[in-house]
């Protein structure tokens, strides 16, 4: 504040300057106190309320979610659960970096269940294996997928009890419809952001008994007519939340590129509210890149998985840098599975690996940018 400089005083008429003389040395001679002194009339009384604030609330800073593919723990990876703690050691690094980290669990985690008819291949693991993933720096794990319930509803019970029992978050399933399409909220870095799980690949014969219904356990999905149980998710999710994630079940086995109606569930998904959709299921990497200033990953491949070779040992950590409703930055590090496990490129071989899934956006005819780009 700047000194207040007094006010000079007009000039009086000399009559006028007597008197106010007089009246004030009558007043500074009478030592009698009033019997009003010291009280306050109540109507002169002026109360003052605090004025509002005029800062506005802190938007919060930016912050980072990793994102990993397809993860189970079969054949040779089960010898890697009998120390949970290290059993992913070579990519935990990547996804602890992250304040969040995220990937798709390929498998039950339960030791019980039936098995599903007419399918060859049932995976389930025991609790250790979401032991592994949170020593490994996972957060969240979408159980949405064509092996979620290869154990039947028993298993998938199993598998949701043991996961909140545990460090690494479920979603993409259910008890009910409602838990089924709830995302996992996270405060990070003074924002919200809603994740969510969806499959969109389902065996014909499963579908009625795998998708989550009315009092009913089972999957999110957005196959038929389900998708626009999830496009209303979502959009209730970014109505509250300040992002939101949607990590699918995609694609087709063993295609680089996306389905034909993909990408226009992703359009519709962003429209919704999503700040990024990203998956797998393909067991290969497909491309990635920006949808206007949202993201959009069609195949993130195995991650840790039993079964690679060539092109499906090909993997990587993509990690997103979030703002506001936003994707502002990505960043894809390329990786090889070696033993089951990711593990990352270096130097030369990096730069090989990260151009070779560059390419594939051409080769497949997506118009997908390396930056975002505001939408009007």
């Amino acid at each position: 504040m700047h000194p207040v400089s007094p006010r000079p005083f007009a000039a009086l008429p000399v009559g006028a300057a007597v008197l106010a003389l007089l009246l004030t040395a009558c007043s500074a001679s009478d030592d009698t106190p009033s019997a009003n002194e010291g009280v306050v009339d109540p109507a002169e009384e002026t109360v003052t309320s605090p004025s509002p604030s005029t800062e506005p609330e802190p938007a919060g800073e930016p912050f980072t979610v990793a994102f990993g593919g397809d993860v189970m723990f079969e054949g040779m990876l089960e010898p890697r659960l009998n120390d949970p703690q290290s059993a992913l050691a070579p990519i935990a690094e990547q996804l602890s970096a992250a304040d969040l980290a995220m990937v798709n669990l390929e498998t039950a985690i339960t030791e019980g269940g039936t098995p599903a008819p007419g399918k060859e291949y049932l995976f389930r693991a025991p609790t250790s294996a979401l032991e592994a993933l949170s020593a490994a720096g996972v957060d969240v794990a979408s159980v949405a997928n064509n092996h979620g319930m290869d154990y039947g509803a028993d298993g998938l019970i199993d598998t949701l009890e043991n996961g909140e029992a545990s460090a690494v978050h479920l979603v993409g399933a259910g008890r009910d419809i409602e838990e089924a399409y709830a995302p996992h909220v996270a405060e990070v870095n003074g924002q919200s952001i809603a994740l969510f799980g969806a499959t969109d690949v389902l065996d014909d014969h499963l579908i009625a008994e795998w998708t989550a219904g009315e009092g009913k356990p089972g999957m999110a999905s957005t196959k038929g007519e389900m998708k626009q149980r999830m496009l209303t998710a979502v959009s209730e999710a970014a109505a509250e939340h300040d992002n939101v994630v949607v990590f699918l079940h995609w694609g087709l086995e063993g295609a680089h590129c996306p389905l034909p109606h993909a990408p226009t569930l992703a359009e519709e998904l962003i429209a919704a509210g999503a700040a990024a959709v990203v998956g797998g299921h393909a067991h290969v990497l497909s491309p990635g890149g920006f949808m206007g200033d949202a993201y959009v990953h069609y195949g993130l491949s195995n991650f840790v998985f039993y079964n690679f070779n060539g092109p499906t040992a090909e993997t990587g950590v993509l990690t997103l840098t979030f703002d506001q409703g936003a994707v502002i930055e990505a960043d894809w590090a390329p990786a090889q599975i070696q033993d089951g496990v990711p593990v990352p490129y270096e130097g030369a071989a990096a730069e090989e690996a990260a151009q070779t899934w560059l390419n594939m956006r051409a080769e497949c005819g997506l118009p997908l940018t390396d930056s975002p780009v505001q939408v009007p």
